[in-house]
């Protein structure tokens, strides 16, 4: 990545107070690790799913990587007990069409389109679907390929504004993906590698 992979570099995503506070939980694990904290979601799946979301320095994060963080975070997560019922604990990669939660997320894809919604309306509207243009520390450019005619089709949306971001699958992203998994092999071929982990320590693996 060219400079230095910061593990706390701030992230721009909409979390309830739960899912913020159980990050507060995880990321100290994961950074001790050596790996930055990408999302922590709760879903009602299966009862209730913890899913975190996690990444190394070169935005991978394989099988092994998943059991690591696993076994690191269940004791802690089992002390500081911050779901109030049973659940199930969910490690995994950020996969191909990634959640864009850091300015380094969106300078590694500038040319790929993306999904942007954010927290409040700007140029009257919340919602986003095109190209990366640009991006730096407080903004990041999107360029709407169905803008009216005489009309600006990049958009400047300020980093804090972000509720959540996605990398749209395309054809090009694709290419990419597979370039990058030729220059760093993992042993699976799966994109994204789960560790599912039961709250009431009943373990299962499973690869999506």
């Amino acid at each position: 990545m060219g400079e230095k992979f910061d593990l706390t570099e701030r992230r721009y995503i909409k979390e309830t107070g739960l899912e913020a506070r159980i990050a507060a939980i995880v990321e100290p694990v994961a950074n001790d690790l050596g790996y930055a904290l990408v999302r922590v979601k709760v879903t009602p799946e299966n009862g209730c799913t913890l899913q975190i979301m996690a990444e190394d320095e070169n935005g991978r994060f394989a099988i092994a990587d998943c059991e690591k963080l696993s076994k690191d975070l269940s004791p802690v997560l089992d002390v500081e007990d911050p779901i109030e019922r049973e659940y199930h604990l969910e490690v995994s990669s950020p996969g191909i069409d990634r959640p864009l939660v850091r300015a380094r997320d969106f300078a590694a894809y500038v040319g790929h389109e993306a999904k942007v919604e954010l927290s409040d309306l700007i140029d009257g509207r919340k919602r986003f679907r095109g190209t990366i243009a640009a991006v730096n520390d407080e903004t990041v450019t999107i360029r709407l390929p169905d803008a009216p005619k005489d009309t600006d089709p990049n958009h400047r949306l300020p980093l804090a504004m972000l509720a959540e971001a996605k990398l749209v699958m395309t054809d090009a992203l694709l290419n990419m993906a597979r370039g990058h998994q030729a220059e760093h092999p993992i042993d699976d071929d799966a994109d994204i590698e789960t560790i599912e982990l039961s709250s009431d320590d009943e373990t299962s693996e499973e690869i999506e």
